[in-house]
């Protein structure tokens, strides 16, 4: 169960969340980041009972997605899912998925892509390289 933050914080996160986001769409990774760790940092101490961790832990993840740190953005995606609403998000399965993938842990991204295409369907891949669908119409009816 999430808790709800005090409405100057949660203010304070969203400003600062939008403002990576406008970064993040001029392809401004790193500096994105720093803005969302900057959220993530106003939260109290038990960061995954709050909604607002699992959106800023996935923001922070998509930073080091594009950036190529895969191990980062595992730590991310893996912390996201453990937040509220986080287990059975269809783009947080994808993102899980995709980074097993990259890791060659085949096993567990069939897993995990499947359940992204379960919650998602197919257009939850449209936007990220078709490798990871081409992969995972190897392993279920698409």
């Amino acid at each position: 169960m999430s808790k709800e933050l005090p409405s100057r914080i949660h203010q304070e996160i969203l400003q600062l969340c939008e403002q990576g986001d406008k970064l993040f769409a001029h392809q401004k990774f790193v500096e994105a980041k720093a803005l969302y760790v900057e959220a993530l940092r106003l939260l109290p101490d038990d960061h995954q009972e709050w909604e607002a961790s699992t959106w800023i832990y996935v923001a922070i993840g998509d930073t080091h997605f594009y950036l190529n740190n895969y191990e980062r953005a595992f730590r991310c995606f893996y912390n996201a899912v453990q937040c509220p609403d986080g287990l059975g998000n269809p783009y947080i399965h994808l993102r899980l998925g995709q980074l097993y993938f990259e890791q060659n842990d085949l096993d567990k991204a069939a897993d995990e892509l499947t359940r992204a295409y379960m919650g998602g369907g197919l257009d939850i891949f449209m936007e990220d390289d078709a490798k990871y669908l081409e992969f995972l119409e190897t392993k279920i009816k698409v």
